[in-house]
């Protein structure tokens, strides 16, 4: 698990393809490596993956086929830069929001303006995962935890303040960059709920969630 606050900008360093998957070497920037062991998760631009290998400054991760060919990795070069956040502990500060680091699709900026010192950018969301992205709802882009400030359809709005943007790789977005959305958990397991209820309708009625326990 991950709370989706961006502790380094690293980069891809290179790419090695082993037996259909590929391997990719990582730049971890200013990230603390001093406690990763073998077998740790580090999230990549929201991507959980598992290390094999380390050093001071670099990891080293197998990434499957399917994860490469569901998340932003399909189209990632050596040199592309990347948000890394370690696994969080019980101890960690939860800053952001609970987040997996299992991407639900790639979505798209569609729109950037500046905003007097922020940035404000709309994105455009897979049209199945847009009933989970709800206004001061959380959203995870290319792992890092944020807040939804519009939503009109399948796109919304972010307002991206400067730490954000200059402690991420946010700052390099443009129309049409693609990025790495997980959406709320919360959302999805409220959706399973419902599903599970026998509501055939899948419509959220007071009684409904009565039912289901939220509220009395």
């Amino acid at each position: 698990m991950f709370t989706g606050i961006i502790e380094a900008v690293g980069s891809i360093e290179s790419i090695e393809s082993k037996g259909g998957d590929k391997r990719f070497k990582i730049a971890t920037g200013k990230l603390d490596m001093n406690d990763v062991a073998l077998g740790d998760s580090i999230a990549c631009n929201g991507v959980c993956l598992t290390v094999i290998d380390f050093g001071t400054h670099f990891f080293q991760a197998d990434v499957s086929g399917e994860t490469i060919a569901l998340t932003g990795f399909k189209n990632y070069q050596a040199g592309q830069p990347l948000n890394l956040e370690k696994a969080l502990t019980p101890t960690t500060r939860l800053g952001g929001h609970l987040v997996s680091g299992h991407v639900d699709g790639i979505g798209k900026v569609v729109n950037r303006w500046e905003d007097a010192r922020s940035v404000r950018f709309v994105i455009e969301a897979p049209q199945e995962l847009a009933r989970y992205i709800a206004h001061k709802g959380s959203i995870t882009v290319d792992g890092i935890s944020l807040t939804v400030n519009k939503v009109n359809g399948n796109q919304f709005e972010l307002n991206i303040v400067p730490h954000t943007l200059q402690e991420t790789i946010m700052s390099n977005y443009q129309v049409g960059t693609e990025i790495n959305l997980e959406v709320d958990q919360i959302a999805r397991y409220l959706e399973r709920l419902i599903q599970y209820s026998g509501d055939s309708a899948g419509e959220i009625s007071k009684d409904l969630l009565a039912k289901s326990g939220f509220i009395k």
